[in-house]
């Protein structure tokens, strides 16, 4: 059960922090606690033994991926990341943006997976759960140690972010560029900076993120836009905008989602419409139900990503016929041919 409404934080997608689903007991507000007014963002060390996840969905372009945090400090209100804080025994309210586990030894076990005599090379997707270039990224640099790896080995990465702090690794990117090995999604949800600082307080301002794909572009990088996600009655409006203003910048794909609350994002979600678009709450809430099937997410294969019914239809009708107008095409292909393992690894006795 969610925390009855509450203003957020400055800075904070939520105010709120419900009990973890796991958690054997529930949560009291203990008075010595530090202030709701200024969290402070804990980052500590997650001591995994595996970095890569597979999965078998059609409904996403990527086979494996690799998530360098737990937690995202952006605080996207909807982000559908926010649940698996909760396998963590950390609420996916205001602990998911202030509680960051970080990967120190991703890179060193991606090279171990790398190194396995049964691995095929396919493109290595970044940026599917959380953002491998939030704010922690700028000391910790786990992402740009897997970018030198990737590099070293030649292997293909595929990378989407709300940050222009992308930007600091182009000599790589460019380089992996150079070798048909690298793509980079930034993902733009509104260009509205009042909507953006609210519905993704920590991200970059949606003008930053124009510029970073400018930036981008100008140095070889293949760089595009994902539209994420579309909140019906909220944001769609502005999809042909978002669409033409990166195309503008340099964007030359594109991919949307509509947005999905599962698990506790709904009461989040619901709580931040509350406080932030009283007079709309209730007719977002019903026209993000329309797109899927009365509820508020789906796990189905086929529409998870796109919804269902004839608003989600509308949706995306619109999205194909801007990208055709406009030119914006799939993202292209990227090289596994050329992969070698990293060296290194376990010698041998000697024998």
């Amino acid at each position: 059960m969610n925390e009855p409404a509450s203003p957020p934080p400055k800075g904070r997608g939520t105010g709120q922090n419900p009990t973890p689903r796991y958690a054997r007991q529930a949560r009291l507000a203990d008075p010595a606690d530090e202030p709701v007014a200024g969290p402070r963002t804990v980052v500590s060390v997650d001591a995994t033994r595996s970095v890569l996840t597979r999965n078998d969905s059609p409904d996403l372009p990527f086979n494996q991926s690799l998530n360098p945090y737990r937690g995202c400090e952006h605080g996207c209100i909807y982000c559908f990341a926010r649940p698996s804080h909760a396998y963590l025994d950390l609420s996916p309210g205001l602990d998911f943006e202030t509680r960051i586990l970080a990967k120190p030894r991703a890179a060193q076990l991606l090279a171990d997976a790398l190194r396995k005599p049964g691995y095929r090379c396919q493109v290595l997707a970044m940026g599917t759960n959380t953002d491998p270039y939030q704010p922690a990224e700028r000391n910790w640099r786990i992402t740009r140690s897997v970018l030198e790896l990737l590099l070293d080995c030649r292997h293909p990465v595929a990378i989407v972010t709300k940050s222009a702090r992308v930007c600091r690794d182009i000599d790589l990117l460019a380089e992996l560029a150079r070798q048909e090995l690298a793509t980079v999604f930034l993902s733009v949800t509104t260009l509205d900076a009042d909507m953006a600082r609210t519905l993704e307080p920590r991200a970059a301002a949606p003008q930053a993120r124009l510029d970073a794909i400018a930036r981008l572009a100008q140095a070889g990088v293949p760089v595009g836009v994902l539209v994420s996600p579309i909140v019906p009655a909220l944001t769609d409006h502005e999809l042909e905008r978002i669409l033409e203003a990166a195309h503008g910048a340099g964007a030359r794909f594109a991919g949307f989602a509509l947005v999905r609350l599962p698990g506790e994002v709904a009461g989040l979600f619901q709580d931040w419409l509350t406080h932030h678009h009283p007079l709309r709450a209730a007719h977002v809430m019903n026209a993000i139900r329309a797109s899927w099937r009365g509820e508020l997410a789906s796990s189905a294969f086929g529409e998870r990503q796109r919804g269902h019914g004839p608003q989600a239809q509308l949706i995306a009708q619109r999205f194909d016929l801007a990208c055709r107008r406009l030119g914006l095409g799939q993202a292209p292909q990227l090289a596994t041919q050329h992969f070698r393992p990293p060296a290194g690894g376990q010698l041998g006795l000697g024998f």
